[in-house]
């Protein structure tokens, strides 16, 4: 007897923070859905690798800085109420690189929106922390478990194991096609960070940014958790991490000459007494972002499309835009994943089930029309 056809409302094919996300809010909204990925287990990659601080962006009002601050305040609200036990509210103390930094943080103060104190040199020196100027001090903010909380987002939904090769359209459905079988969905959601390999999205600029982190046995008692060009986090259960997305290179192993965690040693050593710690664990893995570090919330435009019917497109010619049918992508989050992806994740949702029309700040659209005249 032939296996029955599994039919589903929407896949999204990734499962770190994005795709777990995206798959949790779509269930939320009634859809039958289904998360694959090419691991067996949730969070392989960047998102595993993710120090996972949920904390508010600091400057001087830029549109970018307004957007992460809206999706922190949705994030902290969000895991405090679903995922308790995987979000831990340290607190996050934002310390300037140097005391010229220090000044800027002057300029910030008025566009700190979040709830926060300042804190002194001297009391960052009680609580362990070294060679720091006056800070910001986010008391609400703090760390997701990375690997924790997609698993545990995961285990709302359902999963497979499952590396797609290919998508073809038939009689209105996606067939996500892998080596040995195949699945039928009305929507397919992209959450594959820096890699595509399933159709032009050439557009999006999704580019990969290598992070690491390191896990730390340590006595240290430290009950705050702080970023200073590098993330240092609260001593939780007898585990200090630290923690940078900050290796844009092609080849990020290479650089990392086999010791990707040497410089976070070296610079929380400078920040914390860092003499007892003993690596546990490391972690790597490469993030995505996009050319203006805005997320990448919406359709896919059709490109092979667009540039074989309008030719002058390349040109600046603004023709309307074709879509792939029932196409979408969640993408581009950046370091900042476990802030953007439940606000991100609300809207892509909305989109899908309500029509909801996607932001124009997190739309993909926006990139398209400047990427064509640059062919």
């Amino acid at each position: 007897m032939a296996a029955t056809i599994q039919r589903y409302d929407t896949l999204i094919i990734g499962a770190g923070i994005a795709g777990c996300m995206a798959a949790y809010m779509l269930q939320k909204k009634g859809q039958k859905v289904l998360l694959v990925d090419r691991s067996a287990v949730p969070a392989s990659g960047g998102s595993g690798a993710a120090g996972a601080f949920v904390s508010p962006k600091i400057g001087k009002g830029s549109a970018l800085q307004t957007l992460t601050n809206e999706a922190y305040e949705y994030a902290k609200d969000f895991y405090v109420t679903h995922f308790p036990k995987h979000f831990l509210q340290t607190g996050v103390i934002r310390i300037p690189k140097d005391a010229d930094d220090a000044k800027k943080f002057r300029l910030y103060e008025p566009f700190n929106e979040s709830q926060y104190h300042r804190v002194s040199k001297e009391a960052l020196e009680a609580m362990g922390i070294h060679n720091a100027e006056e800070s910001f001090m986010f008391d609400e903010a703090g760390v997701c478990d990375a690997p924790a909380m997609c698993r545990a987002i995961f285990e709302h939904v359902p999963f497979e194991q499952f590396e797609v090769e290919s998508l073809e359209e038939e009689s209105g459905f996606w067939v996500v096609k892998g080596k040995e079988k195949c699945h039928y969905a009305r929507h397919v959601v992209l959450a594959t960070g820096y890699e595509n390999r399933l159709l032009d999205m050439r557009y999006m600029g999704v580019r990969g940014t290598w992070g690491s982190r390191g896990d730390y046995y340590t006595s240290l008692k430290l009950e705050v958790s702080m970023h200073k060009s590098i993330s240092v986090s609260a001593n939780i259960d007898g585990v200090v991490k630290l923690g940078a997305t900050h290796n844009k290179a092609k080849n990020p192993c290479v650089v990392c000459d086999g010791k990707p965690l040497k410089s976070l040693e070296e610079q929380a050593s400078k920040m914390v007494n860092s003499s007892d710690f003993v690596l546990k664990e490391t972690f790597c893995g490469m993030r995505s972002g996009s050319k203006d570090y805005f997320p990448l919330v919406g359709k896919v435009i059709d490109v092979p499309f667009m540039l074989e019917t309008y030719p002058k497109i390349l040109r600046g010619a603004k023709p309307p835009l074709k879509y792939r049918e029932n196409l979408y992508v969640l993408n581009g989050l950046g370091g900042r994943g476990f802030v953007f992806a439940p606000l991100m994740a609300k809207s892509l949702a909305e989109t899908i089930v309500e029509e909801k029309e996607t932001e124009m700040k997190i739309n993909p659209d926006r990139l398209f029309l400047k990427w064509c005249r640059k062919l």
